[in-house]
């Protein structure tokens, strides 16, 4: 057996144990792009099972997001007054890492493709809205990690994409504030929100 199939039992069996609380978990960190109407955001992404951390490249008011499922919170980082807000955890927060779509009704393959060093299946996915209608993603499911690398709209600028991904154990430290870090006080003006991935 070589190295990439055992890589990529051992990735399966952790994507399919992990959610069963049996003990396996995925680590990984990635870079993680996002563009929604021709705007892009790059973040770094620390992920472990039910928990994860987004650190943006960018200058927003909210540098980084840590997300505990676990704990149905979210921490939002802001580095320069070196304070956080906590707020309730929200779905829409998670990163896309399941091979199936939300609302997803069709899946054709339409090709293989060598994406970021890794083979990948192409598919063509369509999903149903909360209003009913129809949408089509196309996903790069890598066959190496099981998981999608990049899934984009065919009718909207819109796409997820992440690159440098490295299966790795990933510390405690990064799923907490930082013990210097103040809690937002009630009355400071509302924090704005990172914005939500469709």
């Amino acid at each position: 057996m070589n190295r990439g199939t055992l890589r990529a039992i051992i990735v399966g069996a952790a994507l399919c144990l992990g959610s069963e609380g049996t003990g396996w978990a995925l680590e990984f960190t990635a870079e993680r792009t996002t563009r929604v109407d021709g705007q892009s955001r790059k973040a770094s992404l620390y992920y472990r099972d039910e928990m994860w951390r987004v650190e943006y490249y960018d200058g927003g008011a909210v540098n980084a997001m840590i997300v505990r499922k676990d704990k149905g919170l979210t921490w939002l980082l802001m580095t320069r007054v070196k304070q956080f807000k906590t707020v309730a955890y929200e779905k829409e927060f998670a990163p896309k890492l399941s091979a199936h779509l939300d609302g997803e009704v069709a899946r054709q393959e339409i090709g293989r493709e060598l994406l970021n060093g890794h083979p990948t299946i192409v598919y063509r996915v369509t999903v149903r809205t909360g209003s009913g209608s129809t949408e089509v993603y196309y996903q790069w499911l890598a066959m190496d990690l099981g998981l999608p690398l990049r899934v984009a709209s065919k009718d909207r600028d819109w796409l997820t994409e992440y690159t440098d991904l490295r299966l790795t154990s990933v510390s405690d430290f990064m799923f907490r504030p930082p013990r210097d870090y103040q809690p937002v006080a009630e009355t400071v003006a509302k924090v704005a929100r990172p914005s939500r991935i469709p």
